[in-house]
């Protein structure tokens, strides 16, 4: 699924970031065990999950998987130049590339930016050769990524436009309603 370019239409608060901070420190835990660890209705969580997941905040429930771990331990990213109007036949070269992790139009110099993953260097000079033999590709550029210094992260940029709402009703904070 393409990543989204719009805001949603309620920001998210509170509550949503714990849910989402919860699942990704608890992957596999259920919505009773959820409730439990955020302090909130089981129904209230399901409800949550619900609105994330239908307004595309929560795009899987997939593991996250550790290429290097699983034997495609190099990656590079390439920048590409594309003829005019050809970003479709672009889109098209690139998905059928299985090394092509994503693929993102961009701004400056370069018209696309591929992140590229690979067992070896040789597999990697091979994706390199398959991008320059597409007829839509002017030219290309690459560099080899030797460490990950931030790991991929959503939440500290969640974080920054979370809206301060309180998560609950004030019945659920302990105070009494008279």
């Amino acid at each position: 699924m393409p990543a989204s370019t719009t805001t949603p239409r309620r920001p998210l608060d509170t509550l949503d970031l714990t849910l989402i901070r919860l699942l990704r420190d608890h992957p596999r835990v259920g919505d009773l065990e959820l409730s439990r660890l955020a302090q909130v209705a089981r129904a209230t969580v399901q409800s949550r999950l619900s609105r994330l997941t239908d307004s595309g905040v929560i795009t899987g429930w997939g593991p996250d998987i550790d290429l290097p771990a699983a034997g495609v331990g190099v990656q590079a990213f390439v920048s590409l130049e594309i003829a005019q109007g050809a970003l479709a036949d672009v889109a098209g070269d690139l998905v059928a590339i299985p090394q092509v992790l994503e693929a993102y139009v961009v701004t400056g110099a370069a018209d696309v930016l591929c992140k590229i993953a690979a067992a070896d260097h040789e597999e990697l000079q091979e994706v390199l050769l398959l991008l320059s033999r597409s007829r839509s590709v002017a030219r290309s550029t690459s560099v080899v990524a030797l460490t990950v210094l931030v790991e991929p992260r959503v939440l500290p940029v969640l974080e920054t436009v979370a809206s301060p709402r309180p998560p609950r009703a004030d019945a659920y904070r302990g105070r009494r309603i008279t």
